[in-house]
């Protein structure tokens, strides 16, 4: 259990990284990291580099793995099944997919092109922007694997229930008719082990550009969150006690785009200011499955009815568990 509990602090929280990082910002800045702005560097220099060392591990690891699995592979393998289990196995193949919800839009056009029941498309478009692996080794390194496993599960739940409740309500005539007369070509490449090192490292570099600039913006908001505002103040709005503050972090977090991993730093600066940890969570779902310009874009594909009826489903599905999370979540701590 020591040994675990070490490799754990070493591997993930990466101790050793804060340690330099505070001896950085003491002894070269000349700065106190007990204090707000010396508090504020440490958290910004310590969460970007360790964000962005396990993130390129994982992605390469993860694509790596994925490589295996082309998209066309991937539509065969969900063709063999039906109903619940093609749902499951669904929202399963989304947590092996590092994509934000704009990109899986085109898988999921795809996937319906290809005769996949929508429902089935749905729960993997609701689990690859919420549940990728990456973002679990993520959040096990800011809060605890407890917490990391519990999200991937609610995740799932989430996922599968949301497909399977659209698979049973029989809405494909909402799907844009284009989308079914999208011609998929079937190719399918053995590629050797050079090509899937070249296309893990490829990967690492695509995902790396499009989330820079959320994680940058993330940890800093994460570092003013943690170090300049008043626990009171972000307890007086967002405190476990107070019914609305699900509600209000699902709400607020809609309009935002960012990807998981963006968010997940504000996350952790809200619990360690006292929120629950079901509020910070319920945030950091509606910002990666719910935000605008996915919701834009699925419009695209989507019509009115469809779109309203899944992002209500997705709506009430975060609600529950962030709610849920605040009331018991106290055991995962």
């Amino acid at each position: 259990m020591f040994i675990f509990e070490w490799l754990n602090n070493q591997l993930l929280k990466m101790e050793w990284l804060s340690n330099i990082v505070k001896i950085l910002v003491e002894q070269v800045f000349g700065l106190n990291v007990q204090e707000r702005l010396g508090g504020s560097i440490h958290f910004f220099i310590y969460d970007v580099v360790k964000i962005f060392l396990l993130l390129s591990i994982l992605i390469f690891i993860i694509s790596y793995a994925q490589s295996f699995f082309p998209p066309e592979r991937t539509r065969k393998i969900l063709g063999r099944f039906n109903g619940i289990t093609a749902n499951i196995l669904a929202a399963l193949l989304g947590t092996i997919t590092p994509f934000c919800s704009c990109s899986s839009i085109p898988l999921f056009i795809g996937f319906t092109s290809a005769g996949l029941p929508i429902g089935v498309t749905f729960s993997f478009l609701i689990s690859s922007p919420l549940v990728d692996l990456a973002s679990v080794i993520l959040l096990a390194s800011i809060f605890n694997w407890k917490i990391a496993i519990a999200y991937v599960i609610v995740g799932l739940v989430l996922a599968v229930v949301g497909g399977t409740i659209i698979s049973k309500a029989n809405l494909e005539k909402y799907v844009e008719p284009f989308v079914y007369n999208n011609t998929i070509i079937d190719v399918e490449e053995d590629l050797t082990t050079k090509d899937r090192v070249y296309y893990g490292k490829e990967q690492v570099l695509e995902i790396i550009r499009k989330v820079w600039v959320y994680i940058l913006i993330g940890v800093g908001i994460g570092a003013a969150i943690h170090n300049w505002i008043p626990e009171n103040v972000i307890s007086a709005v967002l405190g476990q006690d107070k019914w609305y503050s699900v509600l209000l972090a699902t709400m607020v977090g809609v309009p935002m785009y960012a990807d998981i991993f963006g968010t997940l730093p504000i996350a952790e600066a809200l619990v360690l200011k006292g929120v629950g940890v079901g509020t910070a969570l319920s945030f950091m779902m509606a910002v990666t499955a719910l935000s605008l310009p996915s919701m834009i874009m699925l419009k695209k594909v989507v019509k009115t009815k469809l779109l309203v009826i899944f992002a209500s489903l997705v709506t009430i599905g975060i609600l529950i568990i962030g709610y849920a999370f605040n009331a018991f979540g106290y055991m995962l701590m």
